[in-house]
């Protein structure tokens, strides 16, 4: 395991902010996020950086939209079709989970010709995920299939679906599934044939702007950052629970996933959020 440098562990201790929620100061804030490994990097060291001053918790993607919609949590790592459907949401930073390509982790794997299929099921993970294959399929061939629910414990060869897809850490691992299928979409790839322009699936957002603020702002920014300085010691220790090797967990954090908020990223978010509102999918 590779340990990390005083000097990003000095780093670290730099920025602990001092918080609160709400309008009592002695409340904790409430951060939540997933954990899957493409947000190892955002998390990495968190705990340590907040201190007593906020709470962490991991759950779903979806999961986290409703405990942020419902005030359960303050800032949230959202899938970016709930930041859309909530005009009182703000980005806190530029911390987020993207691609330029290939992402290797979301994927749609077919039974039939991808133009055949009828039924589709979806994986109840992600959202932002299961918005862009209907476009896909919609900008494609001119429909979107009927949709059936994939829990995450169903085997998607099991499903009474034409195609399915499939999100995180199995999708990382298909062979047990795979020779069910005809063939499959990398979404990230997808997306970027059809726009030329990266993708963003999930990103740092608060329930109100007086969480957006620059302190929140520097903290997870920060620690993005000392996750990527670290992003061997990460890769090293995921590589056991999700049955990668540490070559192949530290190729997908530094080859597939992106993790700032760019003007390309912007673009490609705001072509999301227009392909979202064509097709309704957006209810704000």
């Amino acid at each position: 395991m590779i340990k990390p440098t005083m000097r990003s562990v000095s780093r670290l201790k730099l920025f602990r902010p001092h918080v609160y929620s709400g309008e009592n100061k002695c409340e904790p804030m409430r951060i939540g996020a997933v954990s899957y490994l493409n947000s190892k990097p955002l998390i990495f060291g968190l705990n340590k950086a907040l201190g007593e001053d906020a709470e962490l918790t991991l759950a779903l993607p979806s999961k986290l939209a409703l405990e942020l919609s419902s005030g359960a949590i303050d800032i949230g790592l959202i899938p970016v079709v709930e930041y859309f459907q909530h005009s009182e949401f703000r980005i806190v930073s530029n911390a987020v989970i993207a691609c330029r390509g290939p992402v290797w982790s979301v994927r749609v794997f077919f039974r039939c010709e991808p133009s055949q299929v009828r039924i589709l099921a979806l994986d109840e993970g992600s959202r932002t995920s299961v918005a862009l294959i209907k476009i896909l399929f919609h900008q494609r061939y001119g429909f979107v299939p009927n949709t059936i629910a994939l829990k995450m414990t169903d085997d998607p060869i099991s499903a009474p679906a034409d195609a399915v897809l499939v999100i995180g850490d199995r999708a990382m691992h298909p062979d047990s599934f795979r020779p069910a299928f005809q063939s499959d979409w990398d979404l990230g790839q997808a997306w970027f044939e059809e726009t030329g322009l990266p993708f963003v699936f999930a990103m740092w957002v608060a329930r109100h702007s007086r969480f957006a603020n620059e302190k929140w702002r520097r903290t997870l920014e920060r620690t993005r950052d000392y996750g990527l300085e670290n992003v061997q010691e990460i890769a090293s220790e995921a590589a056991g629970k999700y049955q990668l090797s540490p070559e192949q967990c530290l190729d997908y954090l530094t080859n597939f996933i992106r993790f700032f908020l760019s003007a390309d990223e912007r673009a490609g978010l705001n072509e999301f959020r227009r392909r979202c509102d064509l097709l309704g999918l957006i209810s704000n």
